[in-house]
C-alpha cells in the first residue's frame, strides 16, 4: 500500500464544481420509519454485509449513508450525508458548528483531511485565565462564546468531496433537509442528554427548540422539526462551505459568540471567511498480531489519538513473555482482561499519556521530537519504555526522550475532554472512511444558531499556558492554532498485500484512545469480531496519579482486588463509548464486511 504524503492544501475552492458529475444516477431520498433505541445498554447483534457497509451513531444517519451508497455514491459521499443528518438527530455530539478528522482510502493510498477548529486571530494564551492569572473552571470556560473555535467540518468535507465525490454535492444534503423540514422522532438518548444537562436551557434559542412550554425536554418519540437548520443546509448545498462561513449565517455565528451576556468570545467574520482545511500525511506504523503483519494508519497531530493508541499497543506488545498466552488471541477467552494484562495495559497507557502531555500539539506551531512524529512510535523507543514496567504500578510515569533533543515544552496538566461521534464506511469499490467528528462537550458551548449548536472546542487547549517556571506548554492557546484532540479515526491494512482490514473509531474525549485501542486489540490480537470487541468492558488510564477507570459493574471483585494489590487506585464510572467498526475479511475470493456498533449508544450498521 502506498501512503500519500500530501503537502498541506489550503483554500476553499470555487463553487463552480459543487454540482459534481452530471452523468451520475438520480437520487431520491426515502424517509424511513425511525427505529428507537434505549439510551442505556442495548445489545447489538453485529452485522454481516458483502458489498458495502456504513456504521454511524444514529439509525437515521446510518440509513442516509446507506441510501447514498445504494445510489452509487462513494464513501466520502455517504460520510457527508451521515454528518448532515447527525447535525439534526444527534446535535449534542457533532454538527455544522464543529470540527472533524477524516481518514480516506481510495484503493491506493490513505489521505488525512483535517477539519479541526482554529482559535480566533484575536485569541491569546491568557484566554482561559481569570483576572488573577489562574485557570478558569471548565464549566465557566465552556458555556458561552469564549471557547467557540472556527468550525471546520463543512469546509473539510467540501475539500474531500471535490477529490472523491461521485454524486453531486447538493444531493448529499437531501436526507438531512427532508428530515429537518418534515421532522424526526426524538430519540431516547437525546431526551436523556437534555434532561441531564444543566446549561442548554439557558440559551433562549436552544430552550425554544429542545424543550416544551413547561421547560421539559421533548419526550421520546416527539416529532421535532428544524426549519432553521433546513434553510442553512440548503444554503450550503447551493454555495458550499461559503454558505456557512460567509454571509448571514456567519454573521449570526459571530453575533452569538461576541454578544454572550456573561462569557463573550473573540470569533470574527474574518476567522470564518479565512478558515482553511488541511491535508496531512497520515500517521502509520507496523503492528504484528497472530502471525500477521498489519499497517495501522491514524490521524497525526493535532490529534493525539493515533500516536497514543500506537504507543499503547507497541509498549504492550514489547511486554510479551515468550511463555505467556495472553496475546495468543483465542476468540472468546477472558485472558485479555486478566489482572496481569490489565496491569500492563494501564502502565503502557500511563507512559503513552506522559508523552502525549509533553509533546503533542498543532504541528504548525510545535516541532515533533526528533523532527518526526514517528519517533514516538519507533519500536526501539517503545521497547525501552516497556522496560520501565514492572510487577507493581510505577510511582510516576515520566515522559521519554524519543528524539536526539529534549523538548522545550512543559507537560500539560490533565483537564476534561468530552463529546464526539464516529462514522466508519466501506463502499462497493473498496474505498473507506474513518471519520471522527465533534463539537467537544455535550451540546458544545450551549449556544444555538440557525438550528445548530456551536462548539466549545477551544477548551481542548491547555488552560494554563505555561508551567510555574515559565516554560511554555505545547498545547497552549495561540491565534489560528488548532487544539490538540484525542480523536482516533483508524484504518488498518494487511502489510503484505496492502488490502483494507478495518475501519474503526469512537467518541469519548480522552477515553477515545482506550476505546479504540481495546477494539483494535480485540480484533487483531484475539480474533474477535468487531461487535465482540466493542462489547468488551471498557477500561482506561489517562496518566499521572489519576485512578484507573473501570466500567461500572463490568469487572469482578477478584480482578479489582488484583489490580489494587499491584498498587493501582481504581474508580468505577459509566464509560459510554460509541464505537463503530467495520472489518473486511476475504476468503476464497469472497469479501465479507463485519460491522459492529456500540451497545452503549443507539448506533447501527447498514449495508448490502
Amino acid at each position: 500500500m502506498r501512503v500519500a504524503l500530501n503537502t498541506m492544501l489550503g483554500g476553499l475552492l470555487g463553487a463552480a464544481l459543487l454540482a459534481g458529475c452530471t452523468s451520475t444516477p438520480s437520487f431520491t431520498y426515502h424517509r424511513p420509519d425511525q427505529p428507537e433505541a434505549a439510551s442505556g445498554y442495548t445489545a447489538k447483534p453485529g452485522w454481516t454485509h458483502h458489498r458495502y457497509a456504513v456504521a454511524a451513531a444514529n439509525p437515521l444517519a446510518t440509513d442516509a449513508g446507506d441510501q447514498i451508497l445504494k445510489a452509487g455514491g462513494s464513501a466520502i459521499d455517504a460520510a457527508i450525508a451521515v454528518q448532515m443528518v447527525l447535525t439534526l438527530v444527534e446535535p449534542q455530539s457533532s454538527g455544522l458548528g464543529g470540527g472533524a478528522f477524516l481518514l480516506h482510502y481510495d484503493g491506493r493510498q490513505v489521505e488525512a483531511f483535517d477539519g479541526r477548529e482554529t482559535a480566533p486571530a484575536a485569541a491569546t494564551e491568557a484566554l482561559f485565565l481569570d483576572p488573577d492569572g489562574k485557570p478558569l473552571a471548565f464549566d465557566a470556560a465552556k458555556v458561552g462564546g469564549r471557547a467557540v473555535g472556527t468550525p471546520g467540518t463543512v469546509a473539510m468535507l467540501e475539500m474531500a468531496h471535490r477529490q472523491h465525490g461521485k454524486l453531486p454535492w447538493a444531493t448529499l444534503f437531501e436526507p438531512a433537509i427532508q428530515l429537518a423540514e418534515q421532522g424526526f422522532k426524538v430519540s431516547a438518548r437525546l431526551n436523556t442528554m437534555l434532561a441531564k444537562d444543566k446549561y442548554i436551557a439557558a440559551d433562549p434559542t436552544a430552550r425554544t427548540y429542545f424543550f416544551d412550554a413547561a421547560g421539559q425536554p421533548w419526550p421520546v418519540g416527539h416529532v421535532l422539526k428544524n426549519p432553521a437548520l433546513a434553510a442553512v443546509l440548503r444554503g450550503i448545498a447551493r454555495d458550499g462551505a461559503k454558505g456557512l462561513l460567509t454571509g448571514e449565517v456567519a454573521q449570526a455565528i459571530v453575533d452569538k459568540v461576541r454578544a454572550h451576556p456573561t462569557n463573550p468570545g473573540l470569533l470574527a467574520l474574518s476567522d470564518l471567511a479565512g478558515y482553511r482545511p488541511k491535508m496531512r500525511a497520515p500517521l502509520c506504523h507496523d503492528y504484528a498480531a497472530r502471525g500477521r503483519d498489519y499497517r495501522i494508519c491514524g490521524f497525526p497531530p493535532p490529534s493525539s489519538g493515533a500516536t497514543t493508541v500506537g504507543q499503547i499497543l507497541g509498549i504492550l506488545a514489547a511486554t510479551r513473555s515468550p511463555t505467556t498466552t495472553l496475546e495468543a488471541g483465542t476468540p472468546g477467552s477472558d485472558e485479555m482482561l486478566s489482572v496481569d494484562w490489565l496491569h500492563r495495559y494501564v502502565e503502557a497507557s500511563r507512559l503513552a499519556f506522559a508523552d502525549r502531555a509533553q509533546y503533542l500539539a498543532d504541528p504548525d506551531f510545535v516541532t515533533a521530537p526528533g523532527g518526526d512524529w514517528s519517533t514516538l512510535l519507533d519500536p526501539a523507543y517503545l521497547a525501552a519504555r516497556a522496560r520501565l514496567i514492572g510487577a507493581m504500578a510505577m510511582p510516576d510515569a515520566p515522559a521519554g526522550t524519543p528524539g536526539p533533543q529534549k523538548t522545550a515544552y512543559a507537560p500539560m496538566p490533565a483537564q476534561p475532554e468530552y463529546g464526539t461521534s464516529h462514522i466508519s464506511i466501506v463502499d462497493a469499490a473498496g474505498r473507506a472512511v474513518a471519520m471522527t467528528t465533534t463539537i467537544e462537550d455535550a451540546f458544545g458551548a450551549r449556544q444555538m444558531v440557525r438550528g445548530f449548536l456551536l462548539n466549545n472546542e477551544l477548551t481542548d487547549f491547555s488552560f494554563a499556558p505555561r508551567a510555574a517556571d515559565g516554560t511554555p506548554i505545547a498545547n497552549r492557546v495561540e491565534p489560528g492554532k488548532r487544539p490538540r484532540s484525542s480523536m482516533a479515526p483508524t484504518l488498518v491494512f494487511d502489510k503484505a498485500t496492502g488490502q483494507l482490514v478495518m475501519s474503526a473509531g469512537s467518541p469519548g474525549g480522552a477515553l477515545i484512545i482506550h476505546y479504540t485501542a481495546k477494539t483494535l486489540y480485540g480484533v487483531l490480537e484475539r480474533g474477535l469480531t468487531p461487535q465482540q470487541a466493542i462489547d468488551l468492558p471498557n477500561f482506561a488510564s489517562i496518566g499521572g496519579k489519576v485512578p484507573v477507570l473501570l466500567e461500572t459493574g463490568r469487572f469482578d471483585a477478584a480482578t479489582m482486588d488484583g489490580l489494587k494489590a499491584r498498587g493501582h487506585a481504581l474508580k468505577e464510572i459509566d464509560m459510554t463509548s460509541g464505537l463503530q467498526a467495520i472489518q473486511v475479511k476475504r476468503e476464497g475470493g469472497a469479501t465479507t464486511l463485519l460491522g459492529g456498533a456500540d451497545p452503549r449508544r443507539e448506533g447501527v450498521v447498514m449495508g448490502e
